[in-house]
């Protein structure tokens, strides 16, 4: 008998992508040798309480079918609800069909079905950073998260809430491009403060800053072009430019690999950061394409609980 594969399974991914592919993908994975056990998700939250009872179970790892949402929803499905790993060393194996995919182009993970569906059977699970959030939910509440790709505050938290209410045919890169332009022309730099790996505060007017661990979000914008998952540190990059002109000419940059070095662009690393702020109204989260919450926040990295198939 071949190993038995736990697949989560977005239905919804991707405008109906997921559904489309899925067939492909069992079979691919059957012809491989292994024996597919697909878990469907029903509602936002799903993917979590599906991935924790797998590991419950038993299972060394899952497979997570749909788009960095879903993703992001199973990591959470690694860790209880006190923030403890359910089994330390069980693996994630994404099998990406969703709107961005920002987490498949930090790994290199093809996007046709048979493609990832071969690379994670031939895989060797090795380590994967998950990042640990401690936020304001949306509702006021302290609230804690995992998550595996990027968090970040300013124009991305408003990007998320235009991009989330949009179409999902539009598709990811298009989707965030357009939300993006709306958020422009009604957001203004935030002042915030900052300490990273228990530093002293610094003061800083953010269009944005993103705390990464992949390389890629919003559909595909470069963020953090020198982020490695397996390191064991976040990159952090924060852009201070003011002005729709001056930020519009730095969208090629975003999309390129050459944003680090612009004027009004800063970069750090680190294993911990802080941040607060410094103005009346919410400085808004964005956590995998998602939009959870606000600042104050505490990110923190943990590496090794998790191992990337």
């Amino acid at each position: 008998m071949g190993e038995r594969l736990v697949v989560v399974f977005n239905p919804r991914a991707g405008a109906g992508r997921a559904e489309r592919e899925l067939p492909t993908l069992v079979r691919t994975l059957e012809a491989g040798g292994a024996e597919v056990d697909v878990r469907r998700t029903t509602a936002t939250g799903h993917a979590t309480e599906l991935t924790r009872q797998a590991l419950l179970e038993g299972a060394p790892g899952v497979a997570v079918v749909g788009g960095d949402g879903t993703l992001s929803e199973a990591i959470n499905g690694f860790f209880s609800l006190d923030g403890k790993p359910i089994r330390e060393g069980a693996w994630v194996g994404p099998l990406p069909c969703g709107t961005g995919g920002d987490f498949r182009k930090s790994v290199g993970i093809p996007k046709d079905p048979e493609g990832s569906a071969r690379r994670l059977l031939a895989a060797t699970p090795r380590a994967l950073d998950v990042g640990w959030l401690e936020h304001v939910s949306n509702d006021g509440r302290e609230v804690a998260r995992a998550f595996v790709n990027v968090a970040s505050f300013g124009i991305a938290g408003l990007v998320d809430r235009i991009v989330n209410d949009a179409p999902k045919w539009i598709g990811g890169r298009a989707a965030f491009f357009a939300g993006t332009l709306r958020a422009m022309s009604r957001y203004r730099n935030q002042r915030v403060r900052v300490s990273i790996d228990d530093g002293a505060f610094e003061e800083l007017s953010v269009l944005n800053l993103a705390v990464a661990n992949g390389r890629y979000f919003g559909g595909g914008m470069h963020i953090a072009p020198t982020a490695r998952v397996d390191d064991g540190l976040f990159d952090v990059v924060a852009i201070e430019r003011a002005g729709t002109l001056g930020n519009l000419a730095l969208t090629r940059h975003l999309y390129g690999d050459s944003l680090l070095g612009q004027s009004g662009v800063r970069h750090w690393r680190g294993r911990t950061i802080v941040a607060e702020p410094l103005v009346d109204e919410p400085v808004l989260l964005d956590v995998d394409g998602e939009a959870p919450g606000r600042l104050p926040a505490r990110l923190t990295i943990r590496s090794g609980v998790v191992r990337l198939r």
